[in-house]
């Protein structure tokens, strides 16, 4: 393991739009990035947060000070690579104390071309964020003047009505090798799929097949190959995904549905919910969520920064889920239709695990469904409503 690069070891500023300014020191790369920063209140699982697809297009605050301390290793990578622009921290450990550990954190960043800064205040930074809301910002190591800065900031477009779930996804086709004790055959829509997703789906005897975002709706119904429809987390706005509320309209009625996050937001227009952008979003693995159907409250891992606005003109949708931090929903289900959602991560990593009983209720409801006889479908039950 090697220590850090003094020539990695540069003075850094973060600037945001309004000219406030936070310097540190570089421990991995050196340049600028332009990005929105977002805060992330977890003690553990920087790795899994680095790898979390939903963080595309972002700068993440460590509220924790103590950062690296375990290091690097491949079995807790939640996706194929980085997926964040940078990462701001107290203090950065650069040599790992750790059984696991195959590398220190600065040699994985510089990997996936990720800068990496500490020693900035991430207190105060934290309780600027809160104050203003997640904002963009601009991390550099140039000695340009401010006003020169702080206009790169302003023309950056953040993450409102952009794309992002069309680069976080893998574009080939994987298709999970046949398990032996598999009942189920699911299609599992990628828009920045974690891997302990497909594991926990395994683990519910159901056989996945992961597709990209941009696959045809026809190869998820064609010839009843597939028994239920998942809708992964993903970074940024859901509202520019068309071919994913397309994919969600018509297989609802056709197929179970079950989305976290990303897909929790996808459903939740198909049915009708509207979104909008929270003032610094959700980041962090401590977040009480209230099961409405049984009055449980659980410790969720939550990622996100849009959410459904409540709509009670919405008669055919049951709110199952409450966030109780500020009241928002955190799940729905459509109470004709196999289908439901939920706005936090229940395969964790990093995180609690009491919110895994969504799985298995997933399995349940395909299962049932597979004993029903055919019923018309969400857009046949439209069309017969135009006649």
């Amino acid at each position: 393991m090697t220590k850090v690069d003094e020539n990695h070891k540069k003075k850094a500023r973060l600037i945001f739009e309004d000219g406030k300014c936070f310097e540190g020191t570089t421990f991995a790369l050196t340049g600028d990035r332009t990005a929105e920063v977002v805060f992330n209140t977890a003690m553990c699982g920087y790795q899994e947060v680095l790898t979390d697809p939903s963080y595309m297009g972002q700068m993440v605050v460590f509220t924790y000070p103590e950062i690296g301390n375990y290091g690097i290793n491949h079995e807790d990578a939640e996706s194929r690579r980085i997926f964040l622009e940078a990462i701001i921290v107290k203090s950065y450990n650069e040599i790992p104390c750790n059984y696991k550990s195959e590398m220190p954190l600065h040699e994985y960043l510089r990997r996936y071309n990720v800068m990496g800064v500490e020693g900035i205040d991430t207190r105060s930074l934290t309780l600027y964020l809160r104050e203003r809301g997640a904002c963009n910002a601009i991390l550099t190591t140039s000695k340009a003047p401010i006003e020169e800065l702080v206009h790169l900031v302003k023309i950056n477009v953040g993450i409102k009505g952009v794309n992002f779930v069309n680069h976080a996804t893998n574009k080939n086709l994987i298709t999970k090798p046949n398990l032996e004790s598999s009942e189920l055959n699911i299609a599992v829509i990628d828009c920045g799929l974690k891997y302990n997703i497909v594991k926990l789906l395994e683990e519910n005897n159901c056989n996945c097949t992961i597709f990209p975002s941009t696959i045809h709706v026809d190869e998820i119904l064609k010839e009843n190959k597939f028994d239920g429809l998942f809708l992964s987390n993903g970074p940024g706005d859901p509202e520019p995904l068309v071919n994913l509320l397309e994919i969600t309209k018509q297989a609802l009625g056709k197929l179970p549905i079950f989305g976290i996050c990303m897909g929790h937001l996808v459903l939740g227009e198909v049915l009708g919910f509207k979104t909008a952008k929270q003032k610094f979003g959700q980041h962090g693995v401590n977040h009480p969520v209230k099961d409405l159907r049984t009055g449980e409250v659980k410790i969720t891992s939550q990622n996100h920064n849009f959410v459904l606005l409540e709509d009670n003109s919405l008669e055919d949708i049951e709110i199952t889920h409450i966030n109780l931090n500020d009241n928002s929903v955190a799940g729905i289900r459509h109470k004709k239709y196999p289908a439901f959602s939920v706005q936090f991560h229940p395969e964790a990593s990093p995180g609690p695990y009491d919110a895994k009983y969504l799985f298995h209720e997933f399995y349940e409801m395909v299962r049932d469904f597979k004993e029903k006889e055919n019923e018309p479908s969400y857009l046949e039950e439209n069309e017969k409503s135009k006649i």
